[in-house]
């Protein structure tokens, strides 16, 4: 391998930042402006006109200003940090990041206790939505960006990726497009030509990628392929948020229960009435750092006795079209109501509101056997959603529970409150579409 080192250490982060140059861009900083005026402004311009005061004796409208201008500039870095991670459009993340950050305003205004217009604020919500949902109009999507491989190394894998533009290089020579982006296997052999090429890459603004991160960033799957310093480092969680994490999932699992009681007992009397059994379901499951807890369920199939030992892993599996389903439990299952009892086992520190699922006991010892570093998924509490839930749905053979194992790694490594937010987000519509439901 010759001397070249990366110029860039990519992460998720980055890679959004380099593709798209929202932040230096002349064109998204005009948006931004024109947002503020037509978002922020025109309401309060109309609302003066409207209550003919002038603006120094108005101070519910000036504040509602004050307020919408920060709701904007909120909305605009709220969306943004959410197209960081892989599968989110920036049209799809406008409406919840505007409604946060609208919502977030309208909380301090109230308990600052300051005077607003409630219309006003509404009014600059609905067309900060409209305006930055337009197509094309909050900068270049990240799809349309091609990336210059050179053919050297492990690129192969770079042909699986879809909705991205890749060109494999015939010469070390830079492309001739001000925009592009040059990709690269650094673990490779790498001539000297092509290292030279790579290196005045950098140093004419080039970004310039390490295959395995672009592969990492696309896909939203972390892949352990030899255990090192780097990918063991890179995979030690936020201590830091996960203390904040466990004490935010306490808080919103006591401030959602009564409504969650609400649900929880008419679907315990549809189960009930509609087979023979009890109410809920109690399996051991593997959870943080390896310790067995008994994770609560609605009970979704017909009930039998206690499997043996032998039949055990084979009962934990839930297939296509599994004919142990009730009716009742299908439904459940669907919108995943069935997992809502699991509130009690994030009260008891059990679980988290979003992690890697936890698997029974038989599964995940199975698992371990025959995957490297499926362990390791343990490092954090479970979730009763996640990462490679809402990206994959439910899944049981050896081969699928490879790949999900590759989106909890990405989960960890990527740990924080912003993947988290869009967790949460791709769980909603989980739960209206019933994806990847069994």
């Amino acid at each position: 391998m010759g001397n070249w080192a990366p110029t860039v250490n990519l992460t998720t982060y980055e890679y959004k930042r380099a593709q798209e140059g929202l932040s230096s861009s002349p064109w998204f900083r005009l948006q931004t402006l024109t947002g503020l005026f037509i978002c922020a402004g025109l309401p309060y311009i109309v609302s003066i006109v409207i209550r003919r005061l002038p603006y120094d004796r108005d101070p519910p409208s000036l504040n509602t200003l004050i307020g919408a201008t920060l709701a904007v500039m909120l909305g605009i870095y709220f969306s943004r940090r959410l197209t960081y991670f892989p599968g989110t459009r920036q049209r799809e993340s406008v409406l919840p990041a505007f409604l946060l950050s609208f919502g977030v305003v309208a909380v301090a205004l109230l308990l600052w206790r300051l005077d607003y217009s409630r219309i006003q604020l509404a009014t600059s919500a609905i067309m900060s939505i409209l305006f930055f949902s337009l197509p094309n109009i909050f900068g270049r999507q990240w799809e349309q960006t091609t990336f210059h491989v050179v053919p050297v190394g492990a690129v192969g894998r770079l042909k699986r990726m879809a909705g991205v533009s890749f060109v494999t290089m015939a010469e070390p020579a830079l492309p001739d497009r001000a925009n592009a982006a040059i990709v690269a296997d650094f673990r490779a052999s790498i001539p000297p030509e092509w290292e030279r090429t790579l290196a005045q890459a950098a140093l004419q603004g080039y970004p310039v990628y390490h295959v395995k991160q672009l592969v990492e960033s696309l896909s939203g799957q972390v892949k352990i392929e030899h255990l090192s310093e780097n990918s063991l480092g890179s995979l030690i969680p936020n201590l830091g948020y996960r203390k904040i994490k466990s004490l935010v999932d306490v808080i919103a699992a006591l401030v959602v229960l009564p409504f969650v009681l609400v649900i929880l007992v008419p679907c315990a009397i549809a189960i009930r009435l509609d087979s023979p059994g009890p109410v809920f379901f109690r399996q051991k499951r593997m959870g943080f750092r390896g310790k067995v807890f008994t994770v609560i369920k609605f009970r979704t199939m017909a009930w039998h006795p206690e499997p043996t030992a032998d039949d055990a892993r084979n009962a934990a599996v839930t297939q296509d079209g599994d004919t142990r389903i009730t009716r009742v439990g299908s439904i459940l299952r669907k919108f995943r109501l069935d997992e809502l009892p699991q509130i009690f086992n994030i009260l008891r520190g059990e679980m988290s509101w979003i992690g890697p699922r936890p698997e029974a006991v038989q599964l995940s010892q199975w698992y371990e056997d025959e995957l490297p570093f499926y362990s390791y998924r343990h490092i954090v509490l479970p979730g009763i959603t996640g990462w490679a839930q809402v990206n994959q749905g439910h899944v049981a053979d050896l081969e699928a529970v490879g790949t999900k194992l590759q989106f909890d790694f990405y989960y960890i490594k990527y740990f924080s409150a912003w993947l988290d937010i869009l967790i949460t987000l791709k769980t909603v519509r989980t739960m209206l579409t019933g994806f990847g439901a069994k």
